[in-house]
């Protein structure tokens, strides 16, 4: 438990200073690449669960101490002890007793021992009156920032507390059965046998009964299968295209719900995005998955010269980047790393594509308009502005997300998502 314990505190301390877990995570299985199977099980989910509930273990942390601790790397493992001592099965003794020893490798060395024994020890004999008073803050009640939580408030006053309770749950592993190799009660079947439990939820999305790695799902690698979250797997029904046609997936990586559009029909596919490290991930998934008939692009989609030839699309898929505020609890790092401010450049950024791509598209022809976001302002208000500026555009409703005004919130069975699509006359 040690060094999981170092490892998980050099993780969280990292993401504190602004790095991406996704990114961290990635570069100490290259570094540590001796850890076992089990080590990276408890790295991660000791890094995830630190920064999901680091709202409340920040706060707590904060009671318990007499004067503020300069030390960063003291302050980490302090929060991941908090954590296993509220959120996991670990002894309390052991918890305490391997952080101790673990202290040993931070640069406050043996002087931190005390610390990190008195303050673990006082929150095992305080834990329920502690978690009383931090609950009474609303960032310790909610663990989100305080902006994020007053957005949510003013935008969806009988929701929000629903919502921020969802961002910090744990999110269900989702299937995406491709239809064009096996059907989904044979694929439930496979399942069935391989003593996996799953149910079929809208859009023949199924979600595992408990999540596994995808070597353990039957045919992934032959392309029968893909993880996808039930609420993205809307996207490329709802863009409804046919065979023959020409369309575009202008965000496309790392190449999901290019896939699924690929499943449903025979299209002439052109998959863009500016990353080509991303394109790479597009690629193995169409290759996965047996695809031959597509087009990959790397450029800016709101920058036409740069990749577009002309020739208009009857189709257009627009997963444009945003605050990724319907996804936290995949990304519990987003929720402290996100400021106000980034939504403003990311507004900005949504127009720019929205306003570029509609010239590619042809007229009839549709776009839909996706963001994994739950913030008007690059939703609902996003829309409305991009209409009041193209009268050749109107809205088609989606009936399976009319009544909620195209904005899907975070649930136990999908993550938050925004459709639109509209038409052009």
């Amino acid at each position: 438990m040690i060094k999981t314990q170092i490892i998980a505190t050099y993780a969280v301390g990292k993401v504190l200073a602004g790095a991406s877990l996704t990114v961290v995570l990635k570069e100490l299985w290259r570094t540590h690449h001796t850890l076992s199977d089990q080590q990276r099980g408890a790295i991660q989910d000791i890094s995830y669960g630190v920064l999901r509930f680091y709202g409340q273990l920040d706060t707590l942390l904060n009671l318990l101490l007499k004067k503020p601790l300069k030390k960063q790397d003291v302050r980490c493992l302090l929060l991941v002890g908090l954590y296993q001592l509220q959120y996991t099965k670990a002894a309390s003794y052991a918890v305490v007793n391997h952080a101790v020893s673990a202290s040993l490798n931070l640069s406050y060395g043996k002087g931190a021992k005390g610390l990190i024994n008195a303050v673990l020890r006082e929150f095992i004999r305080r834990q329920e009156t502690l978690l009383i008073t931090a609950n009474k803050e609303e960032v310790g009640k909610y663990s989100h920032p305080q902006w994020w939580i007053d957005k949510l408030r003013g935008q969806y006053p009988k929701d929000y507390s629903a919502v921020l309770a969802s961002n910090n749950q744990r999110p269900p592993m989702a299937l995406r059965v491709n239809q064009s190799k096996i059907g989904i009660s044979e694929y439930l079947k496979q399942l069935n046998d391989h003593n996996l439990s799953a149910q079929i939820v809208w859009n023949n999305a199924l979600i595992l009964e408990h999540p596994v790695t995808v070597e353990k799902l039957p045919g992934f690698a032959a392309g029968m299968v893909s993880v996808q979250d039930a609420g993205a797997q809307l996207a490329a029904p709802f863009l409804d295209a046919h065979d023959g046609m020409r369309v575009l997936d202008a965000c496309a990586a790392p190449g999901g719900k290019s896939g699924h559009l690929l499943e449903l029909a025979d299209i002439d596919l052109t998959a863009l995005d500016n990353s080509p490290a991303r394109l790479a991930l597009v690629k193995q998934n169409f290759t996965r998955l047996t695809f031959k008939k597509y087009h990959i692009i790397c450029g800016d989609a709101s920058n036409l010269p740069e990749w577009w030839d002309g020739k208009l699309f009857d189709r257009i898929l627009a997963d444009v980047p945003c605050s990724a505020s319907g996804v936290v609890r995949r990304h519990p790092d987003i929720k402290w790393l996100r400021r106000p401010s980034d939504i403003i450049q990311f507004i900005s950024i949504q127009q720019k594509i929205l306003n570029a791509l509609w010239q590619t598209l042809a007229r009839d022809g549709k776009l839909l308009y996706v963001t994994c976001s739950v913030f008007f302002e690059e939703n609902k208000l996003q829309v409305e502005e991009f209409l009041l500026h193209h009268s050749d555009a109107r809205i088609v409703h989606l009936p399976t997300v009319k009544a909620l005004n195209g904005q899907l919130l975070p649930s136990s069975q999908h993550d938050g998502f925004f459709y639109t699509l509209l038409q052009k006359n």
